[in-house]
């Protein structure tokens, strides 16, 4: 019989480790940690990264004793896909739900041979540009390095449940052609804000026990936040991409906040050191992707291709100009094709190498500047913007 002053505390199940996010160095330290060898590690990665396996189960080079400790202890945990779409020209669209009301997207774009995978590192951004809709429904929080990489895993496993296998290995393992072949970190959120996270996750895209991709095939996109990409230098190689917009401090400030932190001259400097820093035998050959986003009227006329030339003359680089896609009550309208044509052969003319971005999945809103996860918006920046942009139109039209 139980005293009536006994308080009856129920069984808590012991919370699992999701081993999704983990690199090789936390993988083989969790293995030690449960009394097994650091090979299997390597075992296990390949297991969930590249044959996008989730039940320890069906990990059948394991054996039965470490597959049931492994039920016991761990879980591989993506978070759950709300949301897919696949656009007419082949762009795939996915939402995937993190917390309540923080959802991000993910999407990947097609190219013959080439899939590239755009991820997100934060659930909305913090750094609110101007052209930007993902920076207007305000930053909830980052994301972990498990729900960074989940993003590669849930993409990669539509190839496989798709069937592009070409085979069995040795080992009885199924083997495919590569799926996805580069990764941009350039979809919601800063990544240089959330590096923790990101840099593990990068590490498990490079390691040839998961997606083996080249450091080359692996980009990092960023504003300009100036210490943390001096960090990133430090820490690991990969492609560098500045998301610029602009020729000048004065424009910039206006289209991307963070320069008034990190004005242009910080931000070349610090690009000019991770040059130098990863360069080693390819001296000429490594560039910074310079990302400017062609606005009407704003900064796509002839001086504005003047000034980027004089800022960039001593930074190797290479220039992919976008064309703005429209969101709600989006201030700014797209530099007609014509007009960017001649921007981007100005740059040519200058001795850059200068492309035009393809807009691809814009139907389904997966375009450049147009990811937009539901996120509980702590800010209310986007109801204060859209309030601005509302008064401003009426204005013009009263003017008008």
């Amino acid at each position: 019989m139980t005293d009536s002053n006994t308080v009856v505390t129920p069984s808590v199940e012991p919370q699992k480790t999701n081993l999704l996010g983990f690199n090789r160095a936390q993988m083989e330290a969790f293995f030690a940690s449960i009394g097994e060898k650091p090979f299997r590690a390597g075992q296990v990665m390949k297991w969930i990264h590249q044959q996008g396996v989730d039940d320890f189960n069906a990990m059948t080079n394991l054996a039965k004793s470490l597959r049931e400790k492994l039920l016991r202890v761990a879980e591989v945990r993506a978070p759950e896909v709300t949301y897919k779409h696949f656009s007419a020209d082949g762009t795939r669209k996915w939402v995937i739900k993190v917390a309540e009301n923080a959802m991000v997207e993910m999407v990947l774009i097609p190219d013959g041979e080439r899939k590239t995978l755009c991820v997100s590192s934060q659930v909305g951004c913090a750094l609110d540009c101007s052209f930007c809709s993902t920076g207007k429904q305000g930053f909830m929080r980052d994301l972990t390095a498990a729900e960074i990489i989940a993003q590669v895993w849930i993409a990669n496993r539509s190839y496989l449940q798709e069937g592009e296998f070409s085979g069995r290995n040795a080992s009885g393992e199924l083997t495919r052609t590569r799926a996805i072949t580069n990764v941009v970190m350039m979809g919601m959120g800063e990544p240089l804000l959330n590096l923790d996270a990101v840099i593990p996750a990068m590490q498990i895209m490079l390691d040839d026990f998961a997606y083996g991709l080249s450091k080359r095939r692996v980009t990092l996109s960023t504003s300009g936040v100036v210490p943390m990409l001096d960090k990133l230098t430090q820490t690991m190689d990969v492609s560098l991409a500045v998301s610029l917009h602009a020729p000048n401090d004065e424009l910039r400030n206006e289209l991307v906040p963070i320069n008034k932190k990190y004005p242009l001259s910080e931000l070349m400097a610090a690009c000019r050191r991770w040059l130098v820093h990863h360069q080693g035998s390819e001296v000429g050959r490594r560039k910074v992707t310079m990302e400017y986003v062609m606005l009407a009227g704003v900064n796509d006329q002839p001086e504005h291709a003047r000034q980027l030339a004089q800022l960039l003359k001593d930074v190797p680089s290479k220039i992919n100009l976008i064309p703005f896609n429209p969101f709600p009550h989006a201030p700014y309208a797209s530099t007609p094709r014509d007009k960017v044509v001649l921007f981007q052969n100005q740059l040519i003319r200058a001795g850059f190498t200068c492309t035009i971005r393809t807009t691809r999945g814009d139907d389904i809103d997966a375009a450049c500047g147009q990811l937009v996860g539901k996120v509980k918006d702590r800010t209310r920046r986007a109801e204060r913007w859209q309030a601005k942009t509302l008064n401003k139109n009426e204005i013009y039209r009263a003017e008008g």
